[in-house]
């Protein structure tokens, strides 16, 4: 894979978990940076480990 594909698909990964935490109402706290960092390893960490609490914000 290209460097420069390989970038923007972190980029994209990061730019859909803030459209979702927005979109939902959630605080996308760290995971935007991660997603960027990590690709798709971030998107699990932020679907699967980050649980919201009683008021809905991480």
């Amino acid at each position: 894979m290209e460097l420069q594909a390989f970038l923007a698909a972190h980029v994209g990964f990061a730019i859909l978990v803030t459209a979702h935490a927005v979109t939902t109402g959630r605080d996308p706290g760290k995971w935007p940076f991660v997603t960027l960092a990590f690709g798709l390893a971030g998107i699990a960490a932020y679907v699967f480990y980050d649980e919201p609490t009683e008021s809905g914000r991480i």
